[in-house]
């Protein structure tokens, strides 16, 4: 059974602004917790539009789950293109990801949020998002019997050991 008006006062007290997970930077957030933290390229192109407003498209394609050509992308009114093309959003996103620039960022507003004493660290929530998954399975002790080569072997295998009679098999 809920009491009445208990559950609003609770509400209120979880839903404090550091406790939610950001899916758009303001400028401020930007530069305290990424701006410091990215790998920028130090010859050949810069970006044409604002960093603050690509780490938002990737904050908004890791919040949806969305393909990177679904991100919802500003158009200039006048020419009816895109500000900036997805592959080019994905390039920025896999740069940094690669580099090792979210991790700084994440470690240093861990850091942060630790030193001003707003972590907590009563129950921790883990997501493998981004982690790498290997492709494939690891080598079976079993061989594979997929084609008739394979069958072959298997039936060889299967037999060894048992007696030279059975391990005769037509090619």
């Amino acid at each position: 059974m809920q009491r009445k008006g208990k559950t609003s006062e609770r509400h209120t007290k979880r839903s404090k602004k550091y406790n939610i997970l950001p899916t758009k930077l303001t400028e401020k957030e930007f530069e305290q917790f990424f701006r410091p933290h990215l790998s920028l390229p130090k010859r050949g192109k810069k970006p044409k539009i604002p960093l603050i407003r690509i780490v938002n498209y990737i904050l908004y394609q890791l919040h949806t789950g969305c393909q990177w050509k679904e991100i919802s992308i500003r158009t200039d009114p006048t020419t009816g293109q895109r500000e900036i093309s997805y592959t080019s959003i994905w390039k920025w996103f896999n740069r940094w990801s690669g580099d090792g620039s979210f991790d700084r960022a994440f470690t240093a507003s861990v850091q942060l949020l630790h030193e001003k004493k707003k972590l907590r660290t009563k129950r921790i929530n883990l997501d493998g998002t981004n982690s790498v998954a290997k492709k494939g399975a690891k080598p079976l002790g079993i061989p594979a019997i997929s084609t008739r080569k394979d069958r072959r072997r298997s039936a060889l295998w299967m037999s060894a050991g048992t007696s030279s009679r059975q391990l005769s098999v037509t090619r």
